[in-house]
């Protein structure tokens, strides 16, 4: 797997954990549970525009680790 093919991969997966963390916040009755949640997934929403950035310089500098899916 290369570099391009993990920061992809990676940034998926922190997509999907961002995902599931809004629905344990939809999900529970418990406000300060609901709250925490909510706040898990506004810190991993920066980290996902961090890294998608990060991804789009190494894209632009080496063309080769562009994604095509």
């Amino acid at each position: 797997m290369t570099i391009g093919e993990k920061m992809h991969q990676t940034l998926a997966d922190l997509e999907k954990a961002k995902v599931q963390l809004k629905g344990f916040s939809m999900d529970t009755q418990d406000p300060s549970a609901k709250q925490q949640f909510s706040d898990l997934a506004s810190q991993l929403d920066g980290i996902v525009e961090s890294l998608r950035g990060r991804i789009n310089y190494v894209e632009q500098e080496e063309p080769s680790y562009k994604q095509f899916s």
